[in-house]
């Protein structure tokens, strides 16, 4: 395929996940465009040393003239996760925004590319039904106008079924799922989407699990676990210094075997319909967890209430591929003014489907600054002074009620 037109043709750089959709896309669109195919792929987590060789062997197998695979976990880290963490971010109070954070750092990286390969055509293997079509989109048309977006599984309608059918028949090599699943794995975790995530009845099967497959078949001991945080950023594991991305990874190793962060996604997308996905996030679940409760200990109330408001747009416009947006940058400098006194450890307690908070402290703690206990004893306020408060506080309640009374009363004289 790299002879006659296609030889002196502009290559169309593709961004390769090497599931079925951008499998199958690799020998169509060189087909149909008579163009060089070249395969990229952003490692925002979950590729092994053996994944990518698979990665490679797979792309240039399917017909591309090159593949690089571009190391993007610390970039990613920096420029999403972090803000992820440090505003306890969930969608729908449950999801941690597995796989859809790291689009945009992975358009951003492919438009870099095709810039430095001297192409003008991007392509990828979005469908018209799913969010990720929109989160590509918006970041390359905001980082690169000038290239052309090509999506021949979205604008062609192709059915999973058609694209193994077109790979087997050429004898191309398909993935380890087939038309059966759709995976997608990063830092932050894995989703998972099958027959069974569009309809909103029941689970996937156990053997559909990619991280947590035998957490209850073959459940291990319980285990105990330390994670330390400095300035809200993830620092260390079981008194081990460790960079966010080694961390993180670790935790994943740690936490999945017990079904820690497994969950189904219910909620809305970003074209207006429901949708659903399973997704498996261990190192997310701990990580985020014990991060909250760190910040329970040494936040004001005022700066925890404020902070909540905030990480659920940030969350929204992440996950609608919006990071872009100079907002997502305000938001962020309040986020890491907030942290400034998010500095300690967190006790943790591993058990099949369970992550348990034993304790946390901190040199900042606002329960340790103060005098007095909870329930127990008085400390910079006197019975007194409680009795008082206590009254003031009620007075807005009181003067409601009484009013009530008042206009009552007024309305049964003649």
């Amino acid at each position: 395929m790299t002879t006659g037109s296609i030889a002196g043709a502009k290559p169309i750089v593709l961004a390769y996940s090497g599931g079925l959709d951008t499998s199958f896309l690799v020998p169509w669109l060189a087909q149909q465009y008579q163009r060089p195919i070249i395969t990229v792929t952003v490692d925002t987590g979950g590729i092994d040393a053996h994944a990518a060789h698979a990665l490679r062997a797979r792309a240039l197998s399917l017909g591309a003239i090159e593949h690089h695979q571009i190391d993007a976990r610390a970039d990613y880290y920096e420029q999403v996760l972090r803000f992820l963490i440090m505003g306890n971010v969930r969608r729908g109070q449950l999801y941690p925004l597995c796989v859809g954070a790291e689009r945009v750092m992975q358009a951003q990286t492919i438009a870099l590319m095709a810039r430095r390969l001297g192409t003008n055509s991007i392509a990828h293997g979005c469908t018209a039904a799913g969010n990720d079509q929109v989160r590509f989109e918006v970041a390359l048309r905001t980082l690169a106008p000038e290239l052309e977006i090509i999506a021949p599984v979205r604008d062609h309608a192709f059915k999973r079924a058609e694209e193994l059918e077109y790979l087997q028949s050429r004898g191309l090599p398909i993935p380890a799922f087939g038309a059966a699943y759709s995976t997608n794995r990063g830092l932050w975790g894995v989703t998972i989407g099958g027959a069974e995530t569009l309809n909103s009845k029941g689970s996937i099967p156990e053997s559909a699990w990619v991280l947590s497959k035998d957490a209850f078949t073959h459940p291990p001991l319980p285990q105990h676990h330390t994670v330390r945080f400095e300035r809200g950023r993830p620092a260390g594991l079981d008194g081990k210094t460790l960079a966010p991305v080694e961390l993180i990874e670790r935790l994943e190793a740690l936490a999945a075997p017990f079904g820690i962060g497994r969950g189904i996604h219910l909620g809305d997308t970003i074209i207006g319909t429901k949708g659903r996905v399973a997704f498996e996030a261990p190192a997310a679940e701990v990580l985020l967890t014990a991060h909250r409760e760190l910040e329970k200990l040494v936040l004001t109330s005022r700066q925890q209430r404020i902070k909540e408001s905030l990480a659920l747009p940030y969350g929204d416009w992440v996950h609608e591929g919006q990071l872009l947006d100079p907002v997502c940058r305000d938001i962020e400098a309040l986020l890491v003014s907030s942290q400034q006194r998010v500095s300690g450890e967190v006790h943790l307690l591993f058990r099949a489907g369970s992550l348990f908070v034993e304790g946390v402290e901190s040199p900042y703690s606002l329960m340790s600054a103060s005098r007095g206990v909870y329930g127990e004893a008085a400390g910079e306020w006197t019975g007194a002074d409680a009795l008082g408060f206590s009254k003031i506080v009620a007075l807005t309640g009181m003067f409601h009620a009484r009013a009530g009374e008042l206009a009552a009363q007024g309305a049964q004289q003649p």
